[in-house]
């Protein structure tokens, strides 16, 4: 019920607050103000001896206006093996900024997870603080983003819930390797005084169109501290899909 609440009053706030769209990978006399989005799509079936499936969805809209940028991401992943469930992430995320000036600004973030194969059923961090676009001259692109908030997270095994302070940092890069290829880097963290969790998500795009593009891309998830019973502090994530920009 807690994670429900939060989620709720988090969202509500994002209606003027929230993240940097894309528009950071065009050249600064491209932006244009208004909506952006990408759809990821990735399946992949195997058959015989075993019979597996896996399903990879993906969705982000940003929109910018003014001194406000929003973005809302949504991920799925759900994967099967024999007929059984094996892997299933959902994930949630969004964020506004006020710019302060063309490179600098302050953000309102909020991060919800449901992993019922992790060490935490769901995790549901809030936070806000400051940005700073550090390079930016059409083929890099840096911004780094420091801040503070709560986080929330339930046990999966006991169901019982953690909450604690948060130090958020973030760096996102993007490198445009040449017209049709774009490598970027996402790097996340989150530090309080029970457990800092790591989330690094780096990706390699190849342009098919103006519309539709591959990717494939690699996540490392780390918990530095686990609830009793838990085994491994980090996951990994490879994924490779169809994207599709509107």
């Amino acid at each position: 019920m807690r994670i429900k609440i939060l989620v709720g009053i988090a969202a509500a706030a994002l209606l003027g607050f929230g993240q940097p769209a894309m528009s950071h990978e065009e050249p600064e006399e491209e932006k244009t103000e208004g909506w952006t989005g990408t759809g990821e799509f990735g399946y992949v079936q195997t058959s015989g001896n075993t019979d597996t499936s896996t399903l990879n969805l993906g969705l982000a809209f940003g929109y910018e206006k003014d001194v406000w940028r929003h973005t809302i991401t949504a991920t799925a992943l759900r994967s099967e093996k024999d007929s059984v469930t094996d892997a299933e992430r959902y994930t949630f995320g969004g964020q506004s900024d006020y710019k302060l000036s063309d490179r600098s600004y302050v953000f309102g973030a909020l991060r919800y997870t449901n992993d019922d194969f992790a060490p935490y059923d769901t995790t549901t961090s809030m936070s806000v603080g400051y940005g700073y676009t550090l390079i930016d001259n059409g083929i890099h692109f840096l911004l780094g983003e420091i801040g503070v908030g709560y986080r929330l997270q339930q046990v999966a095994l006991t169901g019982e819930d953690e909450d604690e302070a948060i130090v958020r940092g973030r760096l996102d890069y993007s490198w445009a390797v040449s017209d049709t290829t774009d490598f970027t880097n996402l790097f996340l963290v989150e530090a309080g005084s029970d457990n800092t969790y790591y989330e690094n998500t780096t990706a390699l795009g190849v342009a098919i169109n103006s519309k539709f593009a591959v990717k494939a891309a690699f996540q490392w998830r780390y918990n530095t501290e686990l609830p009793p019973g838990a085994i491994d502090d980090t996951d990994t994530q490879f994924t490779t899909n169809l994207v599709y920009n509107f």
